[in-house]
């Protein structure tokens, strides 16, 4: 296929990103799977990413840049990477791309995904590039890209022209290009400025905190903060510091990490047992360990049992806390830890953080909406990613800059000035208005009000206030403001940070908590705020492109949702969101106690990072029954109408299930590639096809109904 055939086939809008950069399953030019395709065919037609496309990917990134007069030749571009790719070929092959582009690389190396934006503002590099696969398994990989201004992640409209340009490139040509830009390791100054950063008390929070009597078990999932966060937790003052997987040999969340966590609130005995889905998990096993073994000083409130557990690249984390009473481990995900820090904010500093956003996702539990609410915080609500987020806080800094600009004009009793901010913030507003998705746009109205305050003789007028307290995912992003130092400059930051959200989580308990009990202290962790109901419903290896706004499936799942939503005596609602228009969100409304109206959501969405569809029901607890009635008739659609026949790991999921219809049986004796075998297994699991057992694996109730409607004449 030739490149011109290619683009006439792609869409006008065609996105190869997806929530945060492109991710998919690897496989090395040479692999007989692709070998004699391009790097955009074997992505396109075949999805898989070879080390060919991050060249190109990376190529087409800078040399957009310098062509828009975005960078000049020879300005720096920072690259770093988690450790799934041992032997560096497709970390390389980045830093060629940049380098072929004609940009200087400096390179980090191994380092946790925030540390590139961090590093690339503190040194004013164009670019930054970040290759890794975030939480998904250790056979793919990836790539994120950040924008100079305020290390802002692509925007759908920035993600359009990207991949117009990687679609566009001859990879035969680029491959003959001289390496034009220089390289440079700049690892050692990136980790020092990380630990700075970090040590920084207006940053960790750690001011008045005492992490003495905290013993800590950090589990990097053999990714980016391997050595790196468990240093950062003994410099900080932590009691007792243990690492575990921290291997840097590319098992990257194998039997490690957040992702295995997600969606429970209790770690318990059973599933630490023989067979049981934390059997392997070391950071888990090492936690019972320690507290079944200290018990007596925890309850005695001598000593804590805490885990911080991240993803991969390090800019997600979850918090575990040892239960003695439960034997047990509380789970504190992105909406507990950013909950807390929320209410350390508006109890230690009032006067700056009453009525400030609170940002979250829809992920999120609503209840942690509505406690933060009720802290006097103006809740937010957003899609899916954290760029969504840190979008949220790039409008709050234009806004309260161009006030900041405004006063300086009154000041000055400048008309002229006056009517150049009237223009600039009429722009914002109907950027706002208009659902503007170009972060170049916001990058050129900030360096017109800098070209606006040097008119006005004040080209430093400092940083403004921002009336941002936390920007939450459940998943395990926290975003708070960060400060960059080089001396008595101070840059203000809003980045995905793993190691600041475990530090600002654990001193905003240390600051809440102290005096209380120990009984008291483990109720509040494991209820921060009275949970609500929070299920999704997962269905692997499907052909996404199926699922779009306005798509037939589209319809039928939309009709599915309002047909039972009605039976049970919902009002509804179809909410859009411009930042995901594919995105489908209903709110569910239902008559409350009260006599006021108790709200929930359903929505289904694309994931961006893996090959998925997700169902996910939010509400109070009292709606569980009902919502998971919805979920369940828009589960069984998707998995009749969505699955891949063509991708490989669809077939093995169906040779599984055929075998555990027989029976059930252990995890050797089902004949899957040992390679595939965990990825496969979690994967199946989730989607509650099978089920553990103590002879292995079973099928379950929802399997044997899937695999009666694959066989011929089901229905």
């Amino acid at each position: 296929m030739t490149q011109k055939k290619q683009r006439q086939k792609i869409p006008s809008r065609f996105r190869l990103q997806g929530t945060d950069g492109v991710r998919r399953e690897v496989k090395l030019a040479r692999d007989p799977e692709v070998r004699g395709l391009t790097p955009q065919q074997a992505f396109l037609e075949k999805s898989f990413i070879t080390e060919e496309f991050i060249e190109l990917y990376a190529y087409a990134r800078v040399d957009q840049l310098i062509r828009e007069k975005k960078m000049k030749p020879g300005q720096d571009v920072v690259v770093g990477w988690d450790p799934r790719d041992p032997g560096l070929k497709f970390c390389k092959a980045a830093v060629r791309g940049a380098r072929r582009a004609g940009a200087r690389a400096l390179v980090l190396g191994v380092v946790p995904t925030p540390l590139v934006p961090m590093y690339m503002v503190f040194v004013g590099a164009a670019a930054g590039f970040m290759i890794t696969a975030s939480h998904n398994p250790k056979d793919q990989n990836g790539i994120k890209t950040f924008l100079a201004f305020q290390g802002m992640k692509l925007l759908p409209d920035n993600d359009v022209e990207l991949s117009r340009a990687v679609l566009a490139q001859d990879y035969k040509k680029v491959r003959e290009k001289p390496l034009a830009g220089k390289e440079a390791n700049r690892r050692v100054a990136a980790l020092k400025l990380f630990m700075e950063f970090h040590l920084d008390p207006e940053n960790s929070w750690s001011g008045e905190a005492d992490f003495k009597d905290v013993q800590l078990v950090v589990d990097p999932a053999n990714g980016s903060l391997s050595g790196i966060a468990a240093d950062v937790f003994r410099r900080v003052g932590f009691g007792k510091v243990i690492e575990v997987n921290a291997l840097l040999n590319g098992d990257v969340n194998l039997n490690s990490g957040v992702a295995d966590l997600e969606g429970l609130r209790l770690v318990t005995v059973d599933m630490i047992a023989k067979g049981g889905r934390f059997a392997r998990h070391r950071a888990v096993q090492k936690l019972f360990q320690l507290g079944r073994k200290q018990k007596t000083k925890i309850l005695s409130g001598k000593i804590k049992v805490c885990g911080a557990v991240f993803d991969a690249d390090g800019d997600r984390f979850y918090r575990l806390d040892y239960h003695p009473g439960k034997d047990a481990l509380l789970v504190l995900s992105g909406d507990e830890t950013a909950f807390l820090q929320a209410r350390y904010l508006t109890q230690s500093d009032p006067k700056n953080f009453k009525g400030v956003a609170y940002v979250n996702t829809v992920e999120s539990d609503l209840n942690a909406g509505a406690a933060a609410e009720r802290l006097g915080l103006k809740l937010q609500l957003t899609a899916v990613g954290d760029k969504w987020i840190s979008l949220s806080v790039v409008y709050m800094t234009l806004e309260s800059r161009l006030n900041q600009l405004a006063a300086c004009a009154r000041k000055l009793k400048s008309a002229a000035a006056k009517r150049s901010i009237a223009s600039l913030k009429s722009r914002l507003q109907k950027a706002r208005r208009d659902g503007v998705l170009d972060a170049e746009f916001f990058a050129t109205l900030n360096r017109e009000i800098d070209r606006a305050f040097r008119k006005l003789g004040d080209g430093s007028p400092g940083f403004p206030t921002i009336p941002f307290a936390v920007g939450s995912e459940e998943t395990g992003h926290n975003i708070t403001q960060g400060k960059l130092r080089d001396g008595e400059n101070s840059v203000p930051v809003f980045f995905g940070n793993g190691v600041k959200s475990a530090l600002n989580a654990f001193a905003a308990s240390h600051f809440l908590l102290q005096g209380k009990s120990p009984k008291a202290r483990l109720a509040c962790l494991e209820k921060p705020f009275p949970p609500g109901f929070k299920l999704c419903r997962y269905v692997y290896y499907v052909d996404q492109s199926l699922f779009a706004r306005d798509s037939a499936l589209w319809k039928r799942v939309k009709k599915t949702i309002l047909d039972e939503a009605k039976k049970l005596e919902y009002h509804c609602a179809v909410l859009p969101f411009r930042e995901d228009p594919d995105m489908l969100y209903i709110k569910l409304q239902a008559p409350g106690k009260r006599g006021g109206r108790e709200v929930c959501g359903v929505f289904v969405r694309n994931s961006g990072t893996e090959n998925k569809i997700g169902v996910n029901l939010r509400g109070p607890k009292t709606h569980a029954r009902r919502l998971q009635t919805v979920g369940e008739a828009v589960a069984r659609l998707l998995l009749q109408t969505m699955k891949d026949r063509a991708n490989r790991f669809c077939r093995m999921e169906d040779q599984i299930l055929s075998q555990l219809a027989k029976g059930p049986q252990r995890e050797a004796a089902l004949g899957l590639p040992a390679s595939d075998r965990g990825r496969l297994l979690a994967e199946t699991l989730k989607q509650g096809l099978i089920q553990r057992s103590s002879g292995g694996f079973r099928i379950s109730p929802l399997g044997k109904w899937y695999l009666a409607r694959q066989a011929p004449g089901g229905r």
